[in-house]
Formats: C-alpha cells, structure tokens, sequence
C-alpha cells in the first residue's frame, strides 16, 4: 500500500486555495471517490455536507464537478453537523459522503473526509486506494458523456431528518423541562440544529455563537475556547452548558458552577452510569494515548479496562468495532456512543450526559465528581518537517529522562499533529508544576534537533 501524503488522521486537511485544499485537488477527490464507490445497480450517489467557511461554497461546487463528471450524482445537504452528514448518507442509502471543513480550525483552513455507504469513516487502505487514483489520474476509468453525467440534487430536508434522529435517542418518559442549557455553536455547522434540539425537548437554551458570517467560526468561542461557555453559564445561572466545535462532533461541557468537563470526565460519568444499568460493552472503554491517566483509574475503580489507541477518533472507532465496545472516545470531546451513532457527535454527546443526570437526579458537578485529573502539561510548536520522532536523537534522550525521572508515576507521549504542521509534547503526572518543567525539557531538546519553525 502506498504512503499516504493527502490524507492526515481526519482527511485532507489546509490552507483554502493553498495545495492541497484546492479547487482542483477537491475535484480529483470527486473523481477518485465516485469510481472508488460503485453501486450495486443504478447510479453510485454520494451525499456531501459542510460547515459555514466562505471556502465551503468553492468546494463544495469543485467536489460536486468531480463526482457528477464520473457519472455518479450528488446529494447537497448545506451546513450541516459532520455527524449529521454521516447520517444522511445512511438513512439516503447512498455509497458514501463527504463533509467539507477544517473543524476546529481558523476559517482560513478547510478540509475533506469522507464516510463509506455505512457511515463510519474510511480506514487507511481505503483512503490510500482513493489518493492513488488522485495522484495518477491515468488510472480512472473513461469519464462521463452524454447522458451519463451525474447531477446534483439539494436534500432541503436533510437538517429536520437529523434533528428527528437525535431527539429519537432521547427517552420517551424523561423531558428537559426546567432545565437552562447554554449552547455554544462556535458559529459552525450546528448553529439551527442544535438549539432547535434541546429546544424541542424542552429545554431553556441560551444561544451562543449562532450567527456564522464565513469567517468566525471556531472565533473566540466554542469547544476550544470553553471558558467563554463556562462565563456563561454561570451569568445566566445554567444547569449545563455545551461548547461545539466547527463541525460539532465534539463536546466539551460547563457544569453548573462553571467548571469546564471534557471527554475524559463524560467517559466516566457516562461509564459508570451504563455499567450500573447493563448496556456497557466490553467490559470498559477505548480512548487514545492522551486519555488521562485519571480516566484509567476511574475505570479501574468500577472493575473497567481502558484500551488506548492512536490519537484520532476514526482508530478509536475501528478498535471498538473489532473488539466490541460500544463507548470510546478522546479528551478533546469526539465521544463515540456506537449504540446510536457511527462517528462523533458532540450534540449527541450531551444528551446522554444529560439523560444520566435527569435519571440520576444529579447535578453535572456532582456526577463528574467521580473522574480525578493528574496534572498533564500539554505543549505545542510549528515544525519545518517532521522526520520520525524515533529518529530524533536529542528528543529521545530528554524523553528517557522524563520517564526516569517520572519512574512509573506519569505518561510521556510525544507526537506529530496529524491535521497541522506541529509537534505536540505531553507529559504527565502527580506534579503540575514539576510536570511543566518537564515538558518545556523535552520541547527544549526538539528545537535542538533542528525541526522547529521558528519564524
């Protein structure tokens, strides 16, 4: 199989207009994709879906241009969580989808992944195969003529088929009546859907962040600024509070005295919560390396495994699939609930955690009592290159170091980004303090290996 150079660990991903997130390269993935998916019988229909970045409209038209020239038709589904896209090319049968965004990154960036017929994202072999056919053209089959192009049809509907899906996941015989919900949208993909949501199952939303203009999403609110959420929250006396990202396949929660929860900390609550009832699977939950060590003794108290993957929700979800659980997910806030959804879904997220607290009858502050934190030190920097990290001497050294020096009481991990031009180094431990001064170390030794951009 070849190395993949497009794709990252959540498609291709970068600068809009900048290879390769351009016009043409998302027309090659059009073409590369429609023949990749044959149908059965009939004509193959892929459903496409995006976030509100000005950049969407330009790829959105070039994507489409790429699959109908194939012969293959397009189902348009607008702005429209990546969840929600997943959902769509299942419920419309169609052989695949794809999202147009960057996430959670600056409007300036944006992105294509794709999910198959059965809405989970593609794993690497699938993903290769398509890049190959971008990378030589020469090995498509004959284009469309005549009465073969594909066409492109706008599902107008395809927001209110979500918004019923997601309401159906909630229990009939419970209701969010008197509860106060702060929802940050981050100006993306979720701005009508997810108030409109928790809304119609009675609960008072406060909206946050609803009004995209193509350029402020993901600024200055959302999931990666969840302070701003917390502020509010308790300003307007919520029970709980919801910062999406771009896409909104992640959730990062507020509790009702404004302290922040993220996945590591919903994981837990929600573990135990479907341990206690019967429907957890497996016998615990998969997370990645960056999973804090405080989620793994929570699970470990209640008689629970913790499976780490790579960082990435699609290896989180393709470990659930083959050993059989039905909960994983990442720190970060991409939580999988395979019971009720293929990919990430950062409203559907906060319904479960929401449901556990209106059965319990406990507040969000009181559930997410039960998750501890060690200290983990976090530090991020632009590289030139990014030669194998075993292969950097200075870095490696620092890194047996720490693990000395931590002696069995911490977690070293460091990595590239797999959707940015960056090294991220985390180190942690008992110490916050001490487990900075250790990080900074190892960040330190990097820049001694000559692969920092320093501009």
């Amino acid at each position: 199989m070849s190395e993949r150079k497009l794709f990252g660990t959540d498609g291709v991903r970068g600068v809009a207009n900048v290879h390769p997130m351009t016009p043409d390269v998302a027309m090659a993935l059009g073409r590369a994709v429609a023949t990749s998916f044959p149908a059965g019988e009939g004509r193959t229909r892929i459903v496409i879906g995006k976030d509100t970045r000005l950049s969407g409209y330009m790829f959105e038209t070039a994507l489409a241009a790429g699959i109908c020239s194939m012969g293959a038709d397009v189902l348009l589904v607008g702005p429209l969580p990546t969840p929600g896209i997943a959902y769509m090319t299942v419920s419309m049968r169609a052989e695949a989808g794809a999202v147009i965004s960057a996430s959670h990154n600056p409007f300036e960036d944006n992105g294509i992944k794709f999910f198959g017929g059965d809405g989970f994202k593609l794993p690497d072999e699938v993903e290769a195969r398509v890049e190959a056919l971008v990378q030589d053209p020469s090995r498509l089959p004959q284009a469309a003529t005549g009465r073969d192009f594909g066409r492109a049809y706008r599902l107008d509907d395809a927001l209110g088929r979500y918004c019923v899906s997601l309401k159906s996941t909630f229990p009939r015989d419970l209701t969010l009546d008197g509860l106060r919900i702060a929802v940050d949208c981050a100006n993306g993909a979720a701005y009508r859907v997810a108030p409109m949501i928790f809304e119609e199952l009675g609960a008072d939303v406060i909206t946050m962040s609803v009004a995209p203009d193509g350029t402020n999403i993901n600024e200055n609110c959302g999931a990666l600024h969840p302070e701003v959420l917390a502020r509010k929250v308790k300003e307007m006396r919520c029970d709980i509070g919801l910062a999406l990202d771009g896409d909104a396949d992640r959730c990062i929660l507020a509790d009702e005295k404004g302290e922040i929860v993220d996945g590591d900390v919903i994981l837990t609550l929600c573990a135990s919560w479907m341990k206690e009832n019967g429907t957890l699977k497996g016998g615990g939950v998969v997370g990645t390396i960056m999973s804090n060590l405080g989620l793994q003794v929570a699970l470990e108290r209640m008689g629970l495994d913790l499976v780490r993957t790579d960082v990435g929700d699609r290896y989180v979800v393709e470990e659930m699939l083959k050993s059989g659980y039905n909960l994983g997910g990442e720190q970060s806030g991409h939580l999988l609930f395979l019971d009720h959804a293929t990919t990430g879904d950062g409203i559907l997220s906060c319904i479960r955690v929401l449901e556990v607290m209106q059965r319990t009858g406990k507040s969000l502050s009181t559930l997410a009592a039960a998750f501890e934190r060690f200290p983990q030190v976090l530090l991020g920097a632009k590289v030139l290159d990014k030669p194998p990290v075993e292969t950097l001497e200075n870095t490696q050294a620092a890194i047996r170091e720490v693990e000395r020096t931590l002696g069995g009481k911490g977690r070293v991990n460091v990595r590239y980004s797999g959707t940015s031009a960056k090294i991220r180094v985390m180190v942690e431990g008992e110490d916050e303090g001490r487990v900075r001064i250790l990080a900074e170390g190892i960040m330190e030794a990097v820049g001694l290996d000559d692969i920092l951009d320093t501009q």
